[in-house]
């Protein structure tokens, strides 16, 4: 990758970061937080509080989207941080639950994934891409794995209204990284495709159904999850990071070596496919593992981190596969329905995985994700592969 590719994914992925920081941090605290705020009894009210964000991100990516192919991707992704940073500061008022369901509501609205995923896809080269976008998902699982550990000393420290203001600050510092330190993209194509070809694209149509099963499959199992790690290993809930954490990280130096053999070798059908398969072979062990009497946490671990190395193979391939598949001057387009149906499986999976394993236990929510990963496997195997193109002219230093 040249430095003005490195330049652009870093500074790109910490965007992403931020904005999964504005999701994750109140996670592990706000339902203790809400039973102080007026509404915060009603469960429901709460469960909103968290759940809006996603619902909001979910109507906005289109929409933003296709505005960053019209109007350019900056402009777009500044728009969006100062929705999101209105959003904090509401939030941060913090009087009534009612206010923090409001802010969570705008600072998602602010939808720019699919324009910042466009915008490292505008960036950097076909044969390097998949390495940009896999940036973009370890800035996720870090910010993930790092909320569980900084989240309850933030708030012990500086409350939850301290927090959504922290975040607000992160924002407007991220405007400044858009704006000065992300490389001018290079001209896009004046030519857009219509909305309804790219909705119609096969080929584009694969990756979407393939981002609502992953994200379904990773919802759905955490729903169980962390009840496992208890039983399994006796490890009480408030020490699950010491697990998440390493685990994660071992799965980002897991998954580079088969990302950058398939770019190299053209091959990243075959490294696609066989994540997939590994996710497949992931749930179908959890699911026996669970219906064991006596649980192997050492089993349960070695499972844990087999999802998280064929979870970011898979999260860092898509958009990079979205992005040169759509077709000239429409990737923010296919990029917001990408970004769409990822939302839409968060919440398919979150909903859908509480309601198997209410009624139906634990090891039916591994039996749906394995019916859903093997519909996954057939329609992912007949996919196009794309061959490295490292003809293309480099982008400039």
């Amino acid at each position: 990758m040249t430095t003005t590719e490195i330049r652009a994914s870093a500074s790109l992925a910490s965007i992403f970061g931020l904005r999964m920081l504005g999701l994750f941090l109140i996670l592990p605290v706000f339902a203790v937080h809400a039973k102080s705020l007026p509404g915060g009894d009603n469960a429901t009210l709460v469960g909103l509080a968290l759940g809006m964000y996603g619902l909001t991100q979910a109507f906005g990516q289109i929409p933003f989207g296709m505005a960053s192919d019209r109007f350019g991707r900056k402009p777009i992704i500044v728009i969006g941080l100062l929705l999101f940073i209105i959003g904090s500061l509401i939030a941060a008022i913090d009087t009534h639950v009612i206010w923090v369901i409001i802010g969570r509501a705008v600072q998602g609205a602010g939808a720019v994934s699919a324009a910042v995923t466009a915008l490292i896809a505008d960036s950097t080269r076909d044969e390097h891409r998949t390495k940009a976008m896999a940036l973009v998902g370890a800035s996720i699982g870090l910010t993930y794995a790092a909320s569980l550990v900084i989240a309850p000393l933030l708030y012990a420290s500086v409350g939850m209204s301290g927090m959504f203001l922290l975040v607000a600050a992160l924002a407007v510092a991220a405007i400044g990284v858009v704006l000065f330190i992300v490389p001018p993209a290079p001209p896009r194509s004046p030519e857009r495709a219509s909305f309804r070809q790219v909705m119609r694209d096969p080929e584009l149509m694969r990756m979407n159904f393939g981002v609502f099963a992953l994200h379904a499959i990773q919802m759905s199992m955490f729903v169980v999850l962390p009840n496992v790690l208890v039983n399994a290993g006796g490890l009480p809930l408030n020490e699950h990071w010491k697990l998440y954490l390493p685990v994660v990280l071992a799965s980002f130096v897991l998954m580079l070596p088969p990302i950058f053999v398939g770019e190299k070798a053209g091959r990243m059908k075959l490294v696609f496919v066989s994540a997939i398969a590994l996710l497949l072979t992931v749930e179908f062990g959890l699911r026996v593992a669970i219906v064991q009497t006596q649980l192997s946490f050492g089993l349960v671990v070695m499972l844990l981190l087999a999802f998280f190395v064929a979870f970011n193979i898979l999260e860092a391939s898509q958009p990079s596969l979205v992005s040169r598949l759509a077709p000239d001057g429409s990737r923010g387009a296919a990029l917001g329905v990408y970004n769409t149906m990822q939302a839409v499986g968060l919440f398919a999976g979150g909903a859908g995985g509480g309601w198997l394993a209410q009624r139906f236990g634990g090891p039916a929510v591994f039996t749906a994700g394995c019916l859903l990963t093997v519909a996954w496997l057939i329609i992912a195997a007949s996919m196009k592969n794309l061959p490295r193109r490292a003809k293309r002219t480099a982008v400039p230093t």
